[in-house]
């Protein structure tokens, strides 16, 4: 799919805040609410737009500890990275997983209720699977920027 001009300046304004009105996402990228309407559900259908989600502050669920956790698989064959994969998504303590070059083979981001809830979740997700070779766990101290925002180059449009 191709993204003109206009459809750059109209996720550069989504990507900071989805929750304006068609009308002034128009006023906004110089559309009428029509226009905005078609393309937003446009880029929907195409996968552009992957999700429309709101970002929830860890401390206000009970959830305040997160970690950066650097895991090492024992092979690295396509059938147990594959299986690795799947467990990443199936498990909801796991808020991002990535599969990486270098010394470790995926990075996670783990949310917690305390230290010792983690430690619960490493026997079960990581010590009872025979896959993994070993993993490395950094705590978050302080969450500085989160979000999802790409940079978006609107002069290459």
């Amino acid at each position: 799919m191709e993204l003109d001009r206009l459809d750059a300046r109209l996720l550069s304004v989504l990507q900071t805040n989805n929750r304006h009105n068609y009308e002034a996402l128009g006023e906004m990228v110089g559309l009428s609410p029509t226009a905005v309407q078609r393309r937003v559900r446009r880029l929907r259908e195409q996968g552009v737009i992957e999700a429309d989600v709101s970002i929830v502050k860890p401390k206000m669920i009970g959830r305040p500890i997160a970690m950066l956790v650097l895991v090492s698989l024992e092979r690295e064959r396509a059938d147990i990275v594959d299986r690795f994969k799947q467990s990443i998504r199936q498990t909801p303590e796991v808020m991002n997983g990535y599969y990486i070059t270098g010394e470790s083979d995926f990075v996670l981001i783990v949310t917690a209720q305390s230290m010792e809830d983690y430690e619960v979740f490493t026997r079960k997700f990581f010590y009872e699977n025979p896959d993994i070779k070993g993993f490395k766990t950094m705590v978050i101290m302080d969450r500085v920027k989160v979000g999802f925002a790409l940079p978006i180059d609107l002069t290459a449009f």
